[in-house]
């Protein structure tokens, strides 16, 4: 296959790019080559804000031929969570036809090596960038998320997250040198001389399963760790989410081209309505990796059927907030407020229970007992949403009907502190839009472990009363040990009470925040400088993006010969 981008071509242009991103993750430092504000796009051929409204427009009710080997028909039927029939097709594939193709094009890609499958990715990366505005609207309509978020955290953020992921595997897999001259002395006989080779060898057909509510985010660290270890990819978008990874895919299939390699290292499996593709897929022999974002009941079963592959899960959580002490009261309540509202709660690292001493807090304005607490977080959140443009464009629409039907169950399990309430988008009047809701329960209750011990997803709390700060802690612990927690945060002027709920963090292996009461909140992760997730606790057996998240996509085969 001629190319028609040489490596020395790609490498000259990205690899400052690789060398910055391996920098980053050196320093855990700031760093992005990817804006987050949509006005810095639109030179150098790059869509801007109309335009790529314009690219989304023309794809809807449109045929998305990707020219995979295999397609026996075609699949339709995502609608917007804001009430917008997209009325996309996407091939469906015949897997005994697409996955030996797709295995025909990995000799060439594993003999590429590590330097030249990292700037393929980055320059499939850098085409999704230059259409970020476009992909904004692809993750907008999917995900139900409000244009902003979805703009950064489908865009330039998963991005990030997909650089970070080759950035980590190109570290792994030039750890190992290609050649090495050992000899080793034998006294007065001859030395013994080997020459030994050293191959990253891929372990075969990695499979990528993708949300519903953050579609490229979720997908791109598994997806870019597969490819730039040298495996193929299948990406299995979830069927309300399909688009912005059938637009992923449908770039890097041509990327692929111009590099001069085989497309098919990269392939979409979309699935006909009640198909479950997915099933079938995770125990096929071909599928030696698997990526999966979702609810734990299927995530368990990947882990426990899937026994062919190396299986990576993000699953559910029951996320905590500790709320012992604060000095300052007001930025604590404005950092709770937004990180409860953003994407109405539909995010794996939104907090859900909060746990306050039953006698109060103390904070620079004044001792607050918990029914202070719950109503003065209750007003903050009604400040921040009292307007509906900006209440709007914070969060979002519901994803599905199973979140809305959580959110008007929770006002039944406990006081009410603050009531949810319906807003009308003045743009998409099918969108459903509600505010967060906010439960009072007593820790002590037994009838109430069954509310605050489950996962709630979507934008329900709990402010659950507390004996004091170590039985806190202790709930703490149980939770993150028995349901598992993408993120644990904890305000407190005490060393003693920061430290115990450290400890419990570090024994639990759970990502901690403290006392945020400015512009960084608890449910955001930054690329290359955060770990989202730790892999060592239940709500996700990976961390993106570590080491151990690319090592073991392949392995190291020696082939040694006398010197």
């Amino acid at each position: 296959m001629a190319a028609e981008l040489t490596a020395h071509e790609l490498i000259t242009r990205h690899r400052p790019t690789l060398d910055g991103a391996l920098e980053a993750i050196r320093t855990r430092a700031y760093w992005s080559p990817h804006p987050e504000h949509p006005k810095a796009y639109g030179e150098n051929g790059s869509l801007d804000l109309a335009a790529g409204k314009a690219a989304f427009d023309a794809l809807l009710g449109t045929r998305l031929d990707l020219g995979q080997p295999g397609t026996d028909g075609w699949v339709d039927g995502e609608v917007s969570p804001y009430g917008i029939d997209l009325g996309v097709s996407y091939p469906h594939a015949d897997l005994d036809e697409l996955l030996p193709a797709m295995k025909a094009g990995m000799r060439a890609w594993r003999d590429a090596g590590a330097e030249t499958r990292a700037v393929v990715c980055l320059e499939i990366l850098k085409r999704i960038s230059d259409r970020t505005h476009e992909f904004a609207h692809a993750v907008m309509h999917t995900s139900g998320q409000a244009f902003m978020m979805a703009f950064q955290a489908g865009g330039p953020h998963a991005q990030d997250r997909g650089l970070e992921a080759v950035a980590y595997a190109y570290v792994e897999q030039v750890r190992t040198p290609d050649t090495a001259e050992w000899t080793k002395p034998q006294g007065k006989r001859d030395p013994l001389a080997l020459t030994k080779t050293f191959t990253p060898v891929p372990r075969g057909i990695g499979l990528v399963i993708g949300c519903n509510t953050f579609p490229t985010w979720n997908g791109y660290p598994g997806l870019f760790a597969s490819l730039a270890t040298g495996n193929a990819v299948l990406v299995k978008p979830h069927p309300r989410a399909v688009l912005p990874l059938a637009l992923t895919v449908q770039v890097a299939r041509q990327v692929l081209i111009e590099a001069g390699f085989d497309p098919n290292l990269v392939a979409l499996a979309a699935e006909r309505p009640g198909e479950g593709i997915a099933r079938t897929l995770a125990t096929r022999p071909e599928i030696r990796i698997i990526d999966y974002t979702g609810s734990t009941e299927f995530g368990d079963w990947l882990e426990a059927n899937a026994r062919q592959a190396q299986v990576y899960t993000e699953k559910a959580g029951v996320n905590t907030v500790i709320v012992e002490s604060t000095d300052d009261y007001k930025g604590m309540l404005s950092n709770l407020a937004f990180s409860l509202s953003l994407y109405s709660g539909q995010m794996c690292t939104t907090p859900q229970n909060l746990l306050i001493p039953r006698e109060g807090i103390a904070t620079d304005a004044g001792h607050k007992t918990f029914d202070e607490v719950t109503a003065d977080l209750a007003k903050a959140v009604d400040g921040l949403l009292g307007d509906d443009t900006r209440a709007n464009a914070l969060l979002g629409a519901i994803v599905n009907p199973d979140v809305k039907a959580r959110l008007e169950a929770a006002a039944g399990l406990g006081e009410v502190a603050l009531a949810s309430r319906e807003i009308t988008h003045p743009e998409f009047p099918g969108a459903v839009v509600r505010t967060p809701v906010i439960v009072k329960l007593d820790g002590s209750k037994p009838d109430a472990e069954s509310a605050y011990m489950s996962e709630c997803f979507g934008p329900v709390s709990f402010a659950v009363a507390v004996d004091s700060a170590t039985d806190a802690a202790d709930l703490l612990r149980r939770t993150v040990r028995e349901k598992g927690a993408m993120t644990v945060g904890a305000y407190t002027t005490s060393p003693e009470v920061e430290e115990a709920v450290r400890e419990v963090c570090l024994e639990e292996a759970a990502q901690l925040s403290l006392n945020l009461t400015g512009g960084v909140y608890v449910n955001q992760t930054a690329a290359f400088s955060d770990f989202h997730g730790s892999g060592g606790n239940p709500a996700a057996n990976a961390a993106l993006t570590d080491g151990a998240f690319v090592a073991n996509r392949f392995r190291v085969v020696e082939v040694r010969r006398e010197a």
